[in-house]
């Protein structure tokens, strides 16, 4: 098992409902966490949130503001954590937006826009970490999606965003792991966040169309606590909860299946 006493953690999208819950797992946890997004307001609000809570966590929470589709901030993060602690034990890959809308409706700019956050901003945070998390043989974990292995109607740019990370970040494990360097992928379905409610539409504006989900949502302090024992157990891919497992075995052993399942499902937010 390993330990993340002391260790200092990086996590990305960490204004977020699931970044949020992960950077109180981490302090809980005894690591030293560098908390990245490019909200500024709600990073503040977050820094304050947890320094009320009155505990000594607090004091190991650093915030900065990073637009992790700027390579230039993605240096200058890791730079600033290897100033704090001396190097970096853990990379979470945690920020990410979403799509709602079909192909034929979307403007290829949004996908764009999707996979420079989504895929493109773990590539610059990952490429900026790496060299400081091989020398302490740390982790750089991803968090993907069940729409990073299986279709899902209405989310082209999120879908190829989520796939790309896994050829990514599966390849770079079979770079490094014989030097000590753990990389887990992270595909869990529903979250209750708040990234369903910022999805972009088709022009780049907001979704407009209310997003169904399967299964119900989970709690991101429920899927943080399993992130984070998964990370502690040495895994390579977590499937988090009951509908991320089924989704990933129904997808293999039945494609056809799932995928006319999931139409029926999902098409309803597009009827007009």
């Amino acid at each position: 098992m390993r330990s993340f006493e002391a260790r200092g953690v990086v996590i990305t999208g960490a204004a977020g409902g699931l970044g949020q819950a992960l950077v109180a797992a981490f302090l809980q946890a005894g690591a030293r966490v560098l908390a990245l997004d490019c909200n500024a307001t709600a990073l503040a609000a977050m820094q304050e949130a947890m320094s009320a809570q009155a505990t000594g966590h607090a004091l190991a929470l650093t915030t900065l503001v990073c637009d992790i589709t700027q390579p230039q901030d993605c240096d200058a993060a890791i730079a600033h954590a290897v100033a704090l602690w001396g190097g970096v034990d853990v990379l979470v890959n945690n920020a990410g937006i979403s799509h709602r809308s079909l192909f034929a409706d979307t403007d290829p700019k949004v996908i764009r826009k999707v996979m420079e956050v989504n895929f493109f901003g773990a590539v610059h945070m990952t490429h900026a970490a790496l060299p400081h998390i091989v020398a302490r043989r740390g982790v750089v974990a991803a968090l993907s999606s069940v729409a990073g292995y299986a279709p899902l109607l209405g989310r082209t740019g999120y879908c190829a965003s989520k796939h790309a990370l896994h050829g990514f970040f599966d390849t770079l494990r079979t770079e490094v792991q014989e030097r000590g360097v753990q990389v887990t992928l992270i595909c869990p379905s529903f979250i209750a966040t708040g990234i369903g409610a910022a999805a972009l539409g088709g022009s780049g504006a907001a979704a407009t169309a209310p997003r169904i989900t399967t299964g119900g949502e989970s709690a991101p302090q429920d899927i943080a606590q399993r992130i984070l024992a998964a990370l502690a157990q040495g895994r390579t891919q977590l499937l988090p909860d009951r509908t991320s497992r089924m989704a990933w075995w129904a997808s293999r052993l039945a494609p056809r299946w799932y995928a006319r399942a999931m139409q029926r499902r999902v098409r309803t937010e597009f009827e007009k």
